[in-house]
Protein backbone atom coordinates (compact mmCIF):
# COMPACT_ATOMS: atom_id res chain seq x y z
CA UNK A 1 0.00 0.00 0.00
CA UNK A 2 1.51 3.93 -0.08
CA UNK A 3 3.35 5.11 2.25
CA UNK A 4 1.88 7.72 4.26
CA UNK A 5 4.02 11.04 3.71
CA UNK A 6 6.27 12.25 6.65
CA UNK A 7 7.18 15.72 6.80
CA UNK A 8 10.79 16.50 9.04
CA UNK A 9 8.33 17.55 12.17
CA UNK A 10 6.69 14.07 11.66
CA UNK A 11 9.84 12.16 11.61
CA UNK A 12 11.73 9.87 13.99
CA UNK A 13 14.81 8.02 13.33
CA UNK A 14 14.21 4.19 13.22
CA UNK A 15 16.21 3.26 16.21
CA UNK A 16 14.15 5.50 18.36
CA UNK A 17 13.05 3.87 21.41
CA UNK A 18 9.10 3.74 20.82
CA UNK A 19 7.12 5.67 22.95
CA UNK A 20 6.09 4.27 26.20
CA UNK A 21 1.75 2.86 25.98
CA UNK A 22 -1.22 2.09 28.29
CA UNK A 23 -1.87 -1.51 28.65
CA UNK A 24 -5.27 -2.93 28.96
CA UNK A 25 -6.00 -6.37 30.20
CA UNK A 26 -9.45 -7.33 30.28
CA UNK A 27 -10.54 -10.46 31.53
CA UNK A 28 -12.83 -12.66 29.55
CA UNK A 29 -15.74 -14.11 31.14
CA UNK A 30 -18.13 -11.81 32.86
CA UNK A 31 -16.09 -8.79 31.76
CA UNK A 32 -16.02 -9.53 27.78
CA UNK A 33 -18.39 -12.01 27.11
CA UNK A 34 -21.81 -13.72 29.64
CA UNK A 35 -23.04 -17.20 28.98
CA UNK A 36 -26.06 -17.71 28.19
CA UNK A 37 -28.80 -19.93 28.04
CA UNK A 38 -29.33 -23.77 28.29
CA UNK A 39 -25.56 -24.65 27.05
CA UNK A 40 -24.23 -21.55 28.93
CA UNK A 41 -20.51 -21.40 28.44
CA UNK A 42 -20.62 -25.01 27.07
CA UNK A 43 -17.74 -25.59 25.45
CA UNK A 44 -15.16 -24.53 28.24
CA UNK A 45 -17.08 -26.61 30.77
CA UNK A 46 -17.37 -29.38 28.76
CA UNK A 47 -13.75 -29.26 28.41
CA UNK A 48 -12.92 -29.58 31.99
CA UNK A 49 -16.10 -32.55 32.33
CA UNK A 50 -13.57 -34.17 29.50
CA UNK A 51 -10.51 -33.75 31.31
CA UNK A 52 -11.70 -35.45 34.78
CA UNK A 53 -13.39 -38.30 32.87
CA UNK A 54 -10.14 -38.80 30.28
CA UNK A 55 -7.38 -38.00 33.46
CA UNK A 56 -9.93 -39.11 36.56
CA UNK A 57 -12.09 -41.31 35.56
CA UNK A 58 -14.62 -38.67 37.14
CA UNK A 59 -17.92 -38.32 35.95
CA UNK A 60 -18.12 -34.52 37.29
CA UNK A 61 -18.38 -30.92 36.03
CA UNK A 62 -17.14 -27.30 37.36
CA UNK A 63 -20.84 -26.08 39.03
CA UNK A 64 -19.90 -28.32 42.10
CA UNK A 65 -17.54 -25.60 43.39
CA UNK A 66 -17.98 -21.53 43.15
CA UNK A 67 -15.65 -21.06 40.42
CA UNK A 68 -16.19 -17.73 40.00
CA UNK A 69 -13.12 -15.04 39.53
CA UNK A 70 -10.98 -17.97 39.80
CA UNK A 71 -8.23 -19.85 37.51
CA UNK A 72 -8.25 -23.09 35.44
CA UNK A 73 -5.92 -24.81 37.37
CA UNK A 74 -7.34 -23.54 40.74
CA UNK A 75 -10.61 -24.80 39.31
CA UNK A 76 -9.18 -28.56 38.53
CA UNK A 77 -7.93 -28.74 41.65
CA UNK A 78 -11.09 -27.71 43.89
CA UNK A 79 -13.61 -30.14 41.96
CA UNK A 80 -10.60 -32.90 42.33
CA UNK A 81 -10.17 -32.00 45.77
CA UNK A 82 -14.30 -31.73 46.22
CA UNK A 83 -14.34 -35.42 45.18
CA UNK A 84 -11.41 -36.37 47.62
CA UNK A 85 -8.28 -36.55 45.14
CA UNK A 86 -5.08 -35.96 47.28
CA UNK A 87 -3.16 -32.86 46.25
CA UNK A 88 0.12 -34.60 44.98
CA UNK A 89 -2.19 -36.64 42.54
CA UNK A 90 -3.85 -33.47 41.71
CA UNK A 91 -1.26 -31.78 40.58
CA UNK A 92 1.61 -34.92 39.49
CA UNK A 93 -1.93 -34.91 36.84
CA UNK A 94 -2.06 -31.32 36.05
CA UNK A 95 -0.58 -30.90 32.88
CA UNK A 96 -2.59 -34.05 31.53
CA UNK A 97 -5.81 -32.35 32.17
CA UNK A 98 -4.65 -29.23 30.77
CA UNK A 99 -3.87 -31.08 27.80
CA UNK A 100 -6.94 -32.89 27.69
CA UNK A 101 -8.99 -29.66 28.30
CA UNK A 102 -7.25 -28.28 25.29
CA UNK A 103 -7.28 -31.40 23.11
CA UNK A 104 -11.35 -30.69 23.34
CA UNK A 105 -11.36 -27.52 22.97
CA UNK A 106 -9.06 -27.52 19.61
CA UNK A 107 -11.96 -30.43 18.68
CA UNK A 108 -15.01 -28.12 19.57
CA UNK A 109 -13.42 -24.90 18.01
CA UNK A 110 -12.83 -27.02 14.72
CA UNK A 111 -16.00 -28.17 14.71
CA UNK A 112 -18.21 -24.98 15.20
CA UNK A 113 -18.89 -24.83 18.61
CA UNK A 114 -16.49 -22.73 20.82
CA UNK A 115 -19.20 -19.57 20.87
CA UNK A 116 -21.96 -22.51 21.83
CA UNK A 117 -23.74 -20.40 25.34
CA UNK A 118 -21.59 -17.39 24.67
CA UNK A 119 -22.07 -13.33 23.65
CA UNK A 120 -20.15 -10.54 23.57
CA UNK A 121 -21.52 -8.25 26.36
CA UNK A 122 -22.98 -4.89 25.43
CA UNK A 123 -20.54 -2.18 24.06
CA UNK A 124 -17.29 -4.47 23.66
CA UNK A 125 -17.26 -5.05 20.11
CA UNK A 126 -17.28 -0.86 19.69
CA UNK A 127 -15.09 -0.44 22.79
CA UNK A 128 -12.36 -3.13 21.20
CA UNK A 129 -13.14 -1.34 17.61
CA UNK A 130 -12.03 1.99 19.43
CA UNK A 131 -9.00 0.57 20.93
CA UNK A 132 -7.75 -0.90 18.27
CA UNK A 133 -7.72 2.32 16.31
CA UNK A 134 -5.26 3.55 18.13
CA UNK A 135 -1.50 3.70 18.42
CA UNK A 136 -1.26 4.88 21.94
CA UNK A 137 -2.25 1.60 23.82
CA UNK A 138 -1.94 -2.57 24.10
CA UNK A 139 -5.07 -4.38 24.17
CA UNK A 140 -4.32 -7.66 25.67
CA UNK A 141 -6.03 -10.31 27.64
CA UNK A 142 -5.77 -11.50 31.54
CA UNK A 143 -7.70 -13.97 32.30
CA UNK A 144 -7.74 -17.26 34.44
CA UNK A 145 -8.94 -19.20 31.37
CA UNK A 146 -6.24 -21.45 29.41
CA UNK A 147 -4.56 -19.34 27.23
CA UNK A 148 -5.88 -21.26 24.10
CA UNK A 149 -8.96 -21.65 25.44
CA UNK A 150 -9.47 -17.81 25.88
CA UNK A 151 -8.05 -16.65 22.19
CA UNK A 152 -10.21 -19.33 21.20
CA UNK A 153 -13.17 -17.84 22.83
CA UNK A 154 -12.30 -14.62 21.03
CA UNK A 155 -11.98 -16.12 17.57
CA UNK A 156 -15.30 -17.99 18.08
CA UNK A 157 -17.45 -14.23 18.50
CA UNK A 158 -15.08 -12.18 16.34
CA UNK A 159 -12.87 -10.06 18.34
CA UNK A 160 -9.65 -11.58 18.09
CA UNK A 161 -8.48 -9.16 15.27
CA UNK A 162 -9.28 -6.36 17.81
CA UNK A 163 -6.17 -7.15 20.34
CA UNK A 164 -3.09 -5.75 19.80
CA UNK A 165 -0.79 -8.42 17.47
CA UNK A 166 0.52 -11.24 18.30
CA UNK A 167 -2.39 -11.62 21.13
CA UNK A 168 -0.63 -11.23 24.38
CA UNK A 169 -1.68 -11.32 28.14
CA UNK A 170 -1.57 -13.12 31.17
CA UNK A 171 -3.65 -16.79 31.80
CA UNK A 172 -4.52 -19.52 34.08
CA UNK A 173 -1.73 -21.63 31.83
CA UNK A 174 1.27 -18.91 32.82
CA UNK A 175 -0.16 -18.93 37.18
CA UNK A 176 -2.33 -20.51 39.29
CA UNK A 177 -2.77 -17.06 40.85
CA UNK A 178 -4.10 -14.23 38.47
CA UNK A 179 -2.64 -11.19 41.02
CA UNK A 180 0.40 -12.72 38.97
CA UNK A 181 -1.32 -12.32 35.59
CA UNK A 182 -1.26 -8.82 35.27
CA UNK A 183 3.01 -8.42 35.93
CA UNK A 184 3.23 -11.43 33.29
CA UNK A 185 1.18 -9.27 30.84
CA UNK A 186 3.14 -6.28 31.43
CA UNK A 187 6.53 -7.88 30.94
CA UNK A 188 5.09 -9.73 27.36
CA UNK A 189 4.09 -6.72 26.41
CA UNK A 190 8.11 -5.57 26.46
CA UNK A 191 9.39 -8.88 25.60
CA UNK A 192 7.05 -9.35 22.58
CA UNK A 193 6.00 -6.01 21.66
CA UNK A 194 8.96 -4.03 22.80
CA UNK A 195 6.74 -1.73 24.09
CA UNK A 196 7.14 0.11 27.37
CA UNK A 197 4.12 0.15 29.62
CA UNK A 198 3.57 3.98 31.18
CA UNK A 199 0.27 2.87 32.42
CA UNK A 200 -1.60 -0.18 32.91
CA UNK A 201 -5.40 -0.77 33.73
CA UNK A 202 -7.17 -4.20 34.12
CA UNK A 203 -10.44 -5.01 33.04
CA UNK A 204 -12.59 -7.12 35.32
CA UNK A 205 -15.71 -8.14 37.14
CA UNK A 206 -14.60 -10.00 40.68
CA UNK A 207 -13.01 -8.82 43.33
CA UNK A 208 -9.88 -11.13 42.39
CA UNK A 209 -9.78 -8.95 39.38
CA UNK A 210 -9.33 -5.95 41.44
CA UNK A 211 -6.64 -7.63 43.34
CA UNK A 212 -4.84 -8.30 40.61
CA UNK A 213 -4.79 -5.22 39.07
CA UNK A 214 -3.01 -3.87 42.58
CA UNK A 215 -0.77 -6.33 43.00
CA UNK A 216 0.37 -5.51 39.25
CA UNK A 217 0.42 -2.38 39.68
CA UNK A 218 -2.68 -1.10 37.33
CA UNK A 219 -5.59 0.57 37.48
CA UNK A 220 -9.08 -1.28 38.22
CA UNK A 221 -12.24 -1.17 36.35
CA UNK A 222 -14.84 -3.09 37.72
CA UNK A 223 -17.72 -4.24 35.94
CA UNK A 224 -20.99 -5.22 37.68
CA UNK A 225 -21.69 -7.93 34.32
CA UNK A 226 -20.50 -10.60 36.26
CA UNK A 227 -21.80 -12.18 39.33
CA UNK A 228 -20.80 -9.40 41.74
CA UNK A 229 -22.45 -6.17 42.83
CA UNK A 230 -20.48 -3.04 42.85
CA UNK A 231 -19.81 -2.70 46.79
CA UNK A 232 -18.69 -6.51 46.93
CA UNK A 233 -15.79 -4.93 44.04
CA UNK A 234 -14.87 -1.84 45.72
CA UNK A 235 -14.58 -3.61 48.88
CA UNK A 236 -11.76 -5.65 47.65
CA UNK A 237 -9.55 -2.92 46.84
CA UNK A 238 -6.66 -1.83 49.36
CA UNK A 239 -6.79 1.86 47.70
CA UNK A 240 -10.52 2.32 46.99
CA UNK A 241 -9.04 4.96 44.65
CA UNK A 242 -7.53 2.37 42.39
CA UNK A 243 -10.81 1.72 41.43
CA UNK A 244 -13.37 2.72 38.90
CA UNK A 245 -16.70 0.53 39.18
CA UNK A 246 -18.96 0.62 36.26
CA UNK A 247 -22.57 -1.01 35.27
CA UNK A 248 -20.51 -2.18 32.07
CA UNK A 249 -19.06 -0.96 29.01
CA UNK A 250 -21.45 0.55 27.18
CA UNK A 251 -20.28 3.80 27.86
CA UNK A 252 -16.95 3.58 25.51
CA UNK A 253 -15.96 7.02 26.25
CA UNK A 254 -16.46 7.02 29.82
CA UNK A 255 -14.13 3.54 29.70
CA UNK A 256 -11.67 5.04 27.66
CA UNK A 257 -11.40 8.31 29.77
CA UNK A 258 -11.39 5.92 32.99
CA UNK A 259 -8.34 4.18 30.97
CA UNK A 260 -6.70 7.58 31.35
CA UNK A 261 -7.05 7.98 27.63
CA UNK A 262 -8.89 10.81 25.74
CA UNK A 263 -11.68 9.60 24.07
Amino acid sequence: GATRPRGPAGARSPDAMAPGKTLITFDVDGTLIKAVGAHANKFHKDAFAHAFKIVHGLDTNIDVIAHHGSTDQLVIESVLKHHGVEHDIIWAKMPECCDAMLAYAYGSAAAGFAATGLELLPGVKELLERLAERDDCVVALVTGNLERIAWIKMKALGVEGLFTKPGIGGFGSDDTERGALVRIARKRCLEKLGVEVVAAVHVGDTPNDVKAAEVGDAKAIAVTTGVFDADALLNAAGDKANVTVMDGLTDVDAVLRACGLAP
